[in-house]
């Protein structure tokens, strides 16, 4: 290769304007709408690859050109935090086999996800993306997924590397964090990923990390991904992430998408005048190489536009139905008997959120509505009030159309208030009452507590009045939230008697919801994310979105390792709802607990048998959560450590589940000796259903500290941190 195609080769091709807005690269024109592509040579065999986003989908024009014949729609999947909910890595990789067979069939080469960052507070804008505020969750998730979509020979990128867990000023924002944090927590899940998984490309994030970009970072992609990770794929950067084409050159960001002219020209000039290696240039085309040969475009694959939609559907439908969470349930009110009456107030009863905004969007050929599934599955919907709900939100689409790729904190409509007299009068009429509570965000933008994070004052008003109105005759109000992000429940939640979390749940989320409320699907989801009582009680509000606020220069995450559970638990903070929580239609016994030795040498086995006690069937999830000695580093009060979905269970029906525990799973980071370190002295195992509610231990003894790991010196902080330690409880 000569010196240009080299430097045509890590810079992708661009993107082009149509309209009023970027029509981005499209790869020989193959795949309109694709999110970017590679350099094509003919001269040298080599195809140009076809980059698509698509956390929650393929995301591609559903159309080409002027020819409305034929039209190119891919899944709406469940969100990834649905998808987490599950707790079921078997299921994620069913729906990443099926993505993946999507991506093949649509001629696309890699597709951008999973969205893996960690949530590290509640009005992240993307969370909808992510799976958990919890590390072996999100990397466990991550692989699973990964491995479903390679599994068609088509490769995914895993992103956003690294601590990318805010939209506000996202390009440019320096994240000031401690190595053990780093390591312990925003690190952790990509490490399982790139080891379990085996993504062909990772993509860097946007923010600086300690005062480096994370594009320009030598010390994350070189140090850690590549020496320690072992990664064999390659780096490419978020669009337009980073500023310095040679930086990102030398730190092994191998590809800069979406690429411009002037960036190859400047990597040329650097390799003549000396100020880059032209062994570090042929480096990270070898890495891009080694990856197009993978491809269906050099394999020369005939994909056929025409992957099968329909069964996709089908699954959509089963992985949003089995990870929907029953966070409460009065009196049983749930499932709903047959054929029942129901009057379903709110906007996103009838206009249901199934994915959020920006890259993260699909173009689906229909979604389901929870009205449409209700009355799908045999309910009879109260005609009045959905004609006016229609009607209103009818009348602000067409003066608020929605944009074709919306970034920002996306417009909702604002809640119809019902007219005087209509929740009397439906309240006479229906059986039972729905409220659903929707919440809409995306790529660049964060939430607001006010008005998103709470309720507003007329959601409030509104759910009570619902609430009075049938509880005064003898029924029931049922609330469905439909969000792709955390919302204050506490103020409200004793007004509802039951309350279904079906985050955004996809296209076919009306009749997953509908499937769960009728009992044609027994809940087992659970929260991979901790739902507090109120915005203030979450770890990093005192320091989100970082200084200044309305556009951060530093966020300091003076939180440390104490995001989500471990701080509520180590803490004493009461949530509104643990992580790890969520009922079912059945009961659950945790008996027989086992270690397999009384003191560690190497790794340990846990078996716990759970037993279906209740009057239906159904599945439970298991978590093991370990307490460390804190001799030397204080320690949360306990840490997921493994985790497993029992099958399905019938009434009297036992499962003996095992889990095995390594060095690694015992250890913590200790920044001076840059190591995993295992202290000495007692270590417990908590097999709970949530990270409050431990049903049974047992203890096991390890004789003396073990150095589990040492690593490189890493990616340190150049100001000092206040960290929280659980000495310094907050007042």
């Amino acid at each position: 290769m000569t010196l240009e195609e080299k430097a045509t080769l890590v810079v992708g091709t661009g993107m082009r304007m149509e309209g009023k807005g970027p029509v981005v690269g499209d790869a020989d024109g193959r795949v309109p709408g694709a999110a970017g592509n590679t350099m094509n040579s003919s001269r040298l065999g080599i195809p140009g690859t076809v980059l698509a986003d698509g956390p929650a989908g393929v995301r591609i024009d559903p159309f080409r050109g002027k020819d409305s014949s034929r039209s190119y729609y891919a899944t709406a999947w469940p969100v990834g935090m649905l998808l987490a909910s599950s707790w079921d890595t078997s299921l994620v990789k069913r729906v990443g086999a099926a993505f993946g067979r999507e991506i093949k069939e649509y001629g696309v080469d890699v597709i951008l996800a999973p969205g893996m960052n960690i949530q590290r507070d509640p009005l992240n804008g993307r969370n909808f993306e992510y799976y958990s505020e919890d590390p072996l969750v999100s990397g466990l998730m991550a692989a699973a997924m990964v491995k479903g979509i390679q599994s068609n020979g088509v490769g995914t990128s895993i992103k956003h590397f690294a601590a990318n867990n805010q939209e506000t000023n996202r390009n440019n924002v320096n994240v000031i964090i401690s190595e053990r944090a780093l390591r312990e927590i925003y690190l952790k899940g990509f490490e399982i990923a790139v080891k379990q998984g085996q993504p062909w490309t990772v993509m860097s994030s946007y923010n600086k990390i300690n005062g480096t970009y994370t594009s320009h970072s030598h010390d994350l992609l070189t140090k850690v991904l590549r020496e320690e990770w072992r990664f064999q794929g390659y780096v490419m950067t978020d669009w337009f992430g980073g500023k310095d084409p040679i930086a990102q050159m030398k730190a092994g960001n191998d590809l800069i998408e979406p690429g411009n002219k002037r960036q190859s020209q400047q990597i040329v000039e650097a390799v003549k005048g000396g100020t880059l290696d032209s062994n570090v240039l042929d480096r990270n085309v070898e890495r891009i190489l080694g990856i197009i040969v993978k491809t269906p475009s050099f394999q020369k694959y005939a994909y056929s536009n025409s992957p099968d939609l329909k069964a996709h559907a089908a699954l959509a439908r089963n992985a949003a139905a089995e990870s929907m969470v029953l966070l409460q349930n009065k009196g049983q009110v749930l499932p709903l008997g047959k054929g029942l009456k129901v009057a379903l107030f709110g906007n996103a009863s009838y206009d249901t959120y199934i994915g959020g905004t920006g890259s993260g969007d699909v173009y689906e050929a229909y979604s389901v509505s929870l009205a449409n599934g209700l009355a799908k599955a045999g309910y009879k919907v109260l005609g009045e009030l959905e004609r006016s709900y229609t009607a209103h939100i009818k009348e602000d689409l067409a003066a608020h159309p929605r944009p074709k790729l919306a970034l920002g904190a996306p417009r909702m409509t604002p809640e119809l208030e019902p007219a005087s007299g209509v929740i009397e009068q439906s309240a006479g009429e229906a059986d039972v009452a729905l409220f659903t509570i929707g919440r809409n965000a995306g790529e660049g933008g964060d939430r607001k507590v006010e008005n998103n994070f709470d309720l507003s004052p007329a959601e409030q008003a509104l759910l009570r009045q619902v609430a009075a109105a049938f509880h005064a005759r003898g029924k029931k109000l049922v609330v469905v939230l439909n969000t792709g992000g955390v919302v204050e429940t506490a103020s409200w939640r004793e007004a509802a008697d039951a309350i279904l979390l079906a985050w955004q749940p996809g296209q076919e989320g009306g009749n997953a919801v509908a499937d769960v409320l009728s009992g044609r699907v027994n809940p087992s989801g659970k929260l991979a994310t901790t739902f507090p009582l109120r915005y203030a009680d979450a770890p990093s509000s005192k320091n989100f979105p970082g200084t200044p606020a309305e556009k951060p220069e530093e966020v300091r995450y003076e939180e440390g390792i104490y995001v989500g559970y471990r701080y509520h638990n180590s803490f004493g903070v009461k949530p509104a709802y643990p992580f790890g929580y969520g009922l079912s239609y059945t009961d659950f016994a945790y008996s027989q607990l086992q270690l397999s030795a009384p003191s560690f040498n190497g790794r340990i086995t846990a078996r716990v048998t759970i037993t279906n006690t209740g009057k239906a069937a159904g599945r439970e999830v298991i978590q093991l959560y370990l307490s460390a000695p804190a001799k030397i580093l204080d320690k949360p009060s306990e840490e997921l450590k493994g985790f497993a979905k029992t099958r399905l269970l019938q009434p009297g029906q036992s499962q003996t589940l095992f889990f095995e525990l390594t060095a690694k799973d015992l250890a913590s980071f200790h920044t001076d000796p840059s190591a995993w370190i295992a202290e000495s002295g007692t270590y417990t195992v908590k097999i709970a259903a949530s990270s409050q509610d431990i049903r049974l231990s047992r203890s096991f003894v390890l004789a003396k500290d073990t150095v589990v790991e040492k690593v490189n010196k890493a990616l340190v902080p150049q100001v000092p941190l206040n960290e929280l330690k659980p000495e310094k409880r907050p007042q």
